[in-house]
């Protein structure tokens, strides 16, 4: 069983139902799984793209593991009715995702999804000593990105058509692919050198503009070394048909080596192709230009993405769903905008005749 006093001070949240139930919101038990899995196939069927959430012992395993943090809210009686996920997701070991959330038809209106949020980002996430938390608001309505004003979060970038309207299908939500908001909130300073690629300075240095921690910006300049190696993982999420390529570092085989992966390893029917790159790197733009060139397209900016600053760009099948998306602030109408023009200077014309 997982040892909970490795994390000292963290008290639950307590609420109140419309019934006059109190609800409970804090970290996973063991004996909460099956209700998780109850609650995800509830809202989701079988189509959520991460398992181990409808596989009890999977879940607890991340949790032991520390890679995996699950906030629950339950009723009185033990039943859970919302859940939250805090989880690495990145390279960079103390950079944590806040997603994963859901709450139970019948209790939406009762305040459990602030409440939940609350626990992540106020209380978790200041006693595991992390450095920075993120996560992704979909954007076919706006309550994910409301909430989230409260939590000192900067939006930094705009992962377009990222989730298949199937994954919404058991409530008739998502009239097509859902693109999703990123938004980074620090919680200790870690500055460094940042390299901006010619192509997207002006779009990156307002994108810096906004967050709340430093950086030194410089123009990338230059090519990787002679005989430098990339480092590349990639990661596929089959239900989603969204298949994820990280370059920490940036080698003279960059291109060979990313032509490479998209013709082995990326499967034929992929929808989505993201990849980031270090902007630590000082030719970080050779990277982007190359990038540019086989369709891809800006995404934004994943501050601390591998302990330095990452650069999202991705390249979508088709055209993506852009009246689907819906914005809350004048911030990510402006990343949109910028997100939006990237794509027609690169791909509209191809996707028009396709």
């Amino acid at each position: 069983m997982f040892d909970f006093s490795a994390i000292p001070g963290i008290e639950p949240d307590v609420g109140t139902l419309p019934s006059g139930e109190r609800v409970c919101v804090h970290l996973f038990r063991p004996q909460d799984a099956p209700g998780i899995a109850r609650l995800f196939r509830k809202v989701y069927g079988d189509g959520y793209p991460v398992r181990h959430f409808y596989e009890p012992e999977a879940l607890a395993a991340a949790l032991k593991a520390g890679a995996n943090y699950s906030i629950v809210a339950r009723k009185e009686d033990g039943e859970v009715i919302g859940h939250v996920g805090v989880f690495r997701s990145s390279p960079y070991p103390n950079l944590y995702e806040a997603g994963a959330g859901l709450v139970d038809p019948g209790y939406r209106s009762a305040g459990i999804n602030l409440l939940m949020l609350h626990h992540a980002y106020e209380r978790l996430a200041p006693a595991l000593g992390l450095e920075e938390m993120w996560g992704e608001s979909v954007c076919y309505h706006l309550h994910m990105q409301k909430a989230l004003e409260h939590h000192r979060h900067v939006e930094t970038g705009l992962e377009v058509d990222l989730m298949p309207a199937e994954a919404y299908a058991r409530e008739k939500s998502a009239p097509g692919r859902v693109t999703s908001l990123l938004s980074f909130r620090a919680y200790r300073s870690g500055p460094h050198r940042v390299f901006l690629p010619p192509a997207y300075e002006d779009a990156l240095r307002f994108l810096y503009s906004g967050l709340d921690d430093g950086r030194t910006l410089e123009p990338s300049r230059g090519l990787p070394p002679g005989g430098t190696k990339s480092e590349v993982s990639l990661e596929v999420f089959d239900s989603a048909r969204v298949c994820r390529i990280a370059f920490p570092a940036i080698g003279e085989d960059f291109g060979p080596c990313l032509g490479a992966l998209e013709r082995e390893a990326v499967p034929a029917d992929t929808v989505v192709a993201q990849v980031t790159v270090n902007l630590s790197c000082p030719w970080a733009g050779h990277a982007v230009d190359i990038l540019r060139g086989r369709g891809y397209f800006l995404g934004g900016i994943l501050p601390r993405w591998f302990g330095e600053d990452g650069l999202l760009m991705q390249k979508i099948a088709g055209r993506p769903n852009w009246e689907g998306i819906q914005l809350l602030s004048e911030r990510s109408g402006e990343i949109l905008r910028i997100v939006r023009n990237d794509w027609e200077r690169l791909c509209g014309s191809s996707a028009a005749g396709a």
